[in-house]
């Protein structure tokens, strides 16, 4: 029986531990939670925290998975 071990036929990719996927999962779901209450600031809010309404917006619609 013969065996490939030919370097074409090696994963290089890091394998995923399930610590790092959970802790994948956990950042996105407080992200996600960050941007509906970040969505939610009144103009006063913005203002309050330094924040222009524009940038508080361009944050407040990215998607979960986009630091």
């Amino acid at each position: 029986m013969s065996t490939c071990t030919h370097e074409s036929m090696t994963n290089h990719h890091p394998s995923l531990s399930l610590a790092t996927i959970t802790e994948t999962f956990q950042t996105w779901r407080e992200r996600a939670k960050q941007r509906r209450e970040l969505a939610q600031w009144s103009e006063r809010d913005i203002h309050d925290a330094g924040f222009s309404v524009n940038d508080v917006m361009a944050e407040a619609s990215k998607p979960f998975w986009q630091a």
